[in-house]
């Protein structure tokens, strides 16, 4: 919790009963809400050069997802379901209700995206706007899929593998794997402050690390069941939508995002910023002018 305290100066640290998994977060500022959801495998920290900034204009709220950082870790079953982003989105949902906060903006990371992509869709009455962070859409990625994806995305088809074989090769190995992992991106691991990677490492746990795998391994079944379902039922994110990326990074080579972000969402704006994979820690202020911009307008 120290660590914590020290990388959100001025932040509340707190947990929250979402009635499904516990959530865990850190609170401060004041304005309108603002609900920051990060990726793997990474933990709420890496909002830390940014949440500050945008605290002096919004209630900023930046949690740990479902099965990471120190929030609830639930069993999971056969199909996955307790970490599909229906359930990983119903936790942040209840949450911010219990805030106090019955309509906020979303903006999410890697996985942090794809949980409030699915937020948008199924709680339109409680998202406002809602920002992407390097991603395109789960079924978008899935069925362009080619070699050049599949080399640099390696671990999508890795953690998805039946259990515990992920689990049980990256426990073997850790803090080798959470390195080669984040710092393979095109910064390297320049982009992570020191506070930010000792909360990395200590959150990285044989627990975190299976819910992780069951994230993935839900990615690739159950949620893809929910995004077909609203193709063909033509449900779409109804609020504003802005999608970032990272030049440098495999969403820039492989994919058209705004082509991608159009099909499922009806109002679309959004640029490739000059970064990797990490923009909240790599572009800090590119990051933080962007979503002032667009929630603050």
């Amino acid at each position: 919790m120290v660590q914590q305290e020290a990388l959100f100066p001025g932040f509340r640290v707190l947990d929250v009963d979402s009635g499904g998994a516990r959530v865990h977060a850190v609170v401060g500022g004041s304005g309108p809400p603002l609900l920051l959801l990060h990726g793997y495998p990474q933990t709420h920290a890496i909002w830390h050069k940014v949440a500050p900034r945008l605290a002096g204009r919004f209630t900023v709220v930046a949690p740990d997802l479902r099965g990471y950082g120190d929030s609830g870790k639930p069993p999971t079953d056969a199909r996955h379901e307790p970490y599909s982003k229906r359930e990983m989105a119903k936790d942040l949902l209840a949450a911010m209700r219990e805030l106090g906060f019955e309509r906020f903006f979303v903006a999410g990371h890697d996985r942090g995206g794809r949980v409030a992509h699915r937020m948008a869709v199924d709680h339109p009455d409680a998202v406002a706007r809602l920002a992407v962070l390097d991603i395109s859409p789960t079924l978008a990625m899935y069925e362009q899929t080619d070699m050049a994806f599949a080399r640099a995305y390696w671990h999508w088809f890795f953690l998805v593998q039946k259990a515990p074989i992920p689990e049980t090769m990256i426990g073997a190995a850790s803090a080798f794997y959470l390195r080669h992992k984040m710092g393979e991106g095109s910064a390297g691991m320049a982009p992570f402050a020191p506070g930010a990677w000792a909360e990395y490492e200590r959150c990285f746990t044989p627990e975190a690390i299976h819910a992780s795998c069951e994230d993935y391994r839900a990615a690739a079944g159950i949620d893809l069941e929910h995004d077909r379902a609203d193709r063909e039922a033509g449900r779409r994110v109804s609020c504003a939508l802005l999608a970032l990326w990272g030049a440098h990074g495999v969403v820039e080579r492989c994919f058209r995002p705004l082509e991608d972000w159009g099909r499922v969402a009806i109002s679309v704006s959004g640029r490739a910023l000059p970064a990797g994979h990490y923009l909240p820690e790599e572009v800090p202020g590119l990051v933080a002018d962007e979503f002032e911009s667009f929630f603050g307008d």
